[in-house]
């Protein structure tokens, strides 16, 4: 294997070996903490123009197989990790995880020190970094100019739509996991998936019986030109928002969001319902929260909060039938702990015929 180096924008520099495709890579370097659920991880689309850490020291110890990808090609700019196992064991593996890595055109570097480098970014803040054959310094390296809107780039292009038996749910397409259309499949839902930028107007024409706002990369708020007509399809259909649906759904109502300084990112993070004050173990991905002071409370009631740092993790509307969730009920990877929720938003949608709720 190629030697590599892994150059941070705060001048430090780890070397190890390259995996994955052959190329430099540069992009906002995170970390996960999950200990399964690396295909999941990979190939999930809120990950688009990220470089993910695993904090976990051995990765493709049960290789890739053909039934967990999250999306059709991964959206990542690259993978750091410690231990790189290239001898799997497990039925259903087809391929080693640095064959994924190549196939998908995805740069890796393995052989790192990912204790040392994720206390970096816990001590700096989620940080820029560059996967290169070559070790230069930060300052000397020529960067891209404005960031990608990654939204565009990740949602489909046309609407698709799944036909079922149930209630028809449009699903807006921020980068949404294939897990969240599995699970409303598995309910009996009919599905439209449709555009990022899909309008109230076009929405009502699908006459869905309740609309899903997904997951997704990036700043929400590069998504401010659309929060009226989120407020509009909220507020006429039964919603349900997950990670940056939930920010959007919320910023659409005023609301305000700030980036953490490294995110929320594993399958292990504990949430509390306040309702009952029982914790929920919850898979999460996601770099901004909806700030505490800025929720109206005469709008929505707060649900769930992280117990780690007691940043919101759920609201539901005092009015409207809408709910909203940080974290991913569908557990790809993940705990089931939170996959009823998407159960009982299925269960208040009606099969036939448009719901409609006066718009303030």
């Amino acid at each position: 294997m190629e030697k590599g180096y892994l150059i941070l924008e705060t001048g430090e520099v780890f070397e190890g070996v390259l995996i994955g495709e052959q190329k430099d890579s540069e992009g906002e370097v995170v970390f996960n903490t999950g200990m399964t659920g690396y295909q999941e991880i990979i190939s999930d689309p809120s990950y688009a123009g990220q470089i993910i850490t695993f904090c976990y020291p051995i990765i493709g110890n049960y290789g890739v197989n053909e039934i967990d990808d999250e999306s059709i090609s991964p959206s990542l700019a690259g993978v750091i990790i410690g231990d790189l196992c290239e001898t799997p064991s497990h039925y259903q593996s087809i391929n080693k995880f640095s064959e994924k890595l190549q196939q998908a055109g995805v740069p890796g570097i393995a052989g790192i020190d990912t204790r040392l480098l994720v206390k970096t970014i816990r001590k700096n803040g989620t940080v820029k970094g560059l996967i290169s054959r070559k070790e230069v310094s930060w300052s000397n390296l020529e960067h891209t100019g404005e960031p990608l809107f990654w939204v565009g780039k990740v949602s489909t292009k046309k609407p698709v739509y799944y036909k079922n038996n149930g209630p028809h749910v449009v699903l807006v397409d921020y980068g949404y996991k294939k897990s969240i259309l599995h699970a409303l499949l598995q309910e009996g839902c009919s599905v439209t998936v449709v555009p990022y930028k899909t309008s109230f107007k076009e929405i009502q024409k699908l006459k869905p019986d309740g609309v899903l706002f997904s997951n997704g990369p990036g700043d929400p708020m590069e998504l401010a030109d659309w929060f009226p007509e989120i407020k509009k399809i909220s507020q006429t259909y039964p919603s349900l928002g997950i990670c940056l649906g939930h920010q959007l759904i919320a910023l659409a109502f005023g609301a305000k969001t700030k980036k953490l300084e490294y995110g929320h990112r594993g399958a292990n993070h504990p949430v509390k319902e306040l309702r009952t004050g029982k914790v929920k173990i919850t898979s999460q991905n996601h770099g901004y929260v909806v700030v505490d002071e800025s929720i109206d409370q005469s709008i929505f009631e707060v649900t769930y909060r992280n117990v780690n740092d007691q940043s919101i993790e759920g609201l539901q509307h005092v009015d409207y039938p809408i709910v909203t969730v940080q974290f991913h009920p569908e557990a790809h990877p993940g705990p089931r702990d939170t996959l009823h929720l998407l159960a009982d938003f299925v269960s208040q949608l009606t099969s036939v015929g448009e719901t409609r709720y006066a718009i303030s």
